[in-house]
């Protein structure tokens, strides 16, 4: 297959500079630069197919209608924090 070149993009001198200076041994700032952008397509598709999970599942569990609803979680959570602080509070007073 054809090798296909990515368009030239312009950078202030002092980015260039810093850019350079992180570049490892032996890499040249083409390599950096497709690596870069390897990193960032790979990262695009797995938050795409995340997100596609993520509605997926929202959508099985309205069908199915499980799930918690958001107050009985949220009140769970309150309720741990508040025994999270008493057991706190309790701790600090027995070493003070």
């Amino acid at each position: 297959m054809k090798t296909a070149t990515l368009p030239f993009i312009r950078v202030a001198p002092d980015f260039r500079l810093e850019l350079e200076g992180v570049l490892e041994q032996g890499e040249s700032l083409s390599q950096f630069v497709e690596n870069a952008v390897r990193a960032t397509v790979a990262r695009r598709k797995n938050q795409a197919e995340f997100m596609r999970r993520g509605i997926a599942a929202i959508k099985a569990t309205k069908r199915d209608g499980g799930g918690i609803p958001a107050e009985a979680m949220i009140a769970r959570l309150e309720a741990k924090l508040a025994t999270a602080r008493q057991a706190r509070q309790a701790r600090a007073q027995r070493a003070g």
